[in-house]
């Protein structure tokens, strides 16, 4: 069964610019300038599907020729874009959407049990905007993920989307097994992850490579911790079983 079949709330883009543009993100020699633009283009085209189903309401307006009912987008759009990777997807929504709010959210990954930690969070008492648009280059473990919209809907917002650039089956099935009203928004669907919980084939890590701060051999995919691994194993049999 296919994964789009088996969950309903992913969409996979089919568009060949976004082929053809994520081929040259995940090329190695691919540098870190160049490397920025791309997710910046390609935030912009994914970015535009996963809003295509934002209701309008009735815009009177006047062409040069005669007045008119034009359309304006209804709810207010928040785009949360989780610290760091996901800053570079938010110029690019944003020219899409100008008048959206941008809230940050900071979590990162321990790298021994893979659960994400909270370490910063700005978002006001209560929900100021209906719509969220989760910003994280990749979902890959989907913890980090589940966690934020965790978080958004503590806080009070009515819908909430996922736009990322790769996904892993094992972050797909755990953020829909954990939020299943959460619809997901990626460029392709790689093969899994690996011990490390990389995602593979995949990029490398997108925060390094957007802000050239590799750290050398030491955190290249495959220097697991064994927990890590057994993390990994287990996420894979979870997502192998009927």
């Amino acid at each position: 069964m296919a994964l789009e079949d088996r969950y309903p709330n992913l969409h996979v883009s089919r568009h060949p610019l976004v082929a053809h543009k994520l081929s040259l993100l995940r090329d190695k020699r691919t540098d870190p300038k160049q490397f920025r633009e791309l997710v910046r283009e390609l935030s912009w085209l994914i970015g535009y599907e996963a809003m295509a189903d934002l209701t309008t309401q009735p815009r009177p307006i006047e062409t040069p020729l005669e007045a008119m009912d034009g359309l304006r987008v209804e709810p207010k759009v928040g785009l949360i874009p989780v610290l760091r990777a996901g800053l570079g997807m938010v110029e690019a929504v944003l020219e899409l959407m100008p008048s959206a709010e941008v809230w940050h959210i900071g979590l990162y990954r321990d790298e021994r049990t893979l659960k994400p930690v909270e370490y910063y969070n700005k978002l006001p008492d209560a929900a100021t905007v209906q719509v969220c648009l989760i910003l994280d280059p990749m979902l890959a473990t989907g913890g980090s993920s589940a966690a934020t919209v965790d978080i958004l809907k503590a806080w009070g917002a009515a819908r909430i989307k996922q736009v990322s650039l790769i996904a892993a089956p094992e972050g797909i099935a755990t953020l829909s097994g954990a939020h299943p009203d959460v619809d997901i928004h990626v460029a392709a669907v790689d093969r899994e992850l690996n011990q490390r919980g990389y995602i593979v084939p995949g990029l490398g890590d997108a925060g390094d490579r957007q802000f050239g701060t590799f750290a050398g051999p030491a955190s290249e995919p495959g220097h697991a911790h064994d927990e890590t691994a057994e993390i990994v194993r287990r996420l894979q049999r979870n997502l192998r079983a009927p």
